[in-house]
């Protein structure tokens, strides 16, 4: 079965994953996820664009409870889990971050497997 994206929007490609921001022609503001007007400016020049798939972790913290909808718990229901900022150097995303990390690792964009073929995006850190 082939792996689907949970939204189109998150990113160019699966294989190799890379996430899809935009980057403004008229202020430089990149943002992530895409969109279709600038939020620095509010230009409308603005131009999709992968973003880098290695950065640095900024900061993270546990997720101890659940998520509201349309957050859904796997059938052996909800288990905490490690949701961080990642700079990718124009911009810093939050994600889901797989494994053990500290401020200042190194790390890699991911697939996460949501269930029914469906992906989105993680970090792991980068093991040398």
């Amino acid at each position: 079965m082939e792996s689907t994206a949970i939204d189109d929007r998150l990113f160019v490609e699966l294989d190799p994953p890379l996430l899809a921001g935009s980057s403004c022609g008229d202020c430089d503001v990149v943002v992530f996820p895409a969109a279709h007007r600038c939020p620095g400016c509010t230009g409308e020049y603005v131009t999709r664009i992968a973003l880098p798939n290695r950065g640095t972790i900024w900061t993270w913290t546990t997720q101890a409870f659940a998520p509201k909808p349309p957050y859904q718990p796997s059938s052996s229901g909800f288990e905490p889990f490690v949701v961080g900022y990642v700079d990718l150097d124009a911009v810093l995303v939050e994600s889901r971050i797989v494994g053990e990390v500290a401020i200042g690792d190194e790390v890699e964009l991911r697939l996460l497997d949501v269930g029914g073929g469906q992906v989105t995006f993680a970090f792991a850190r980068v093991v040398s």
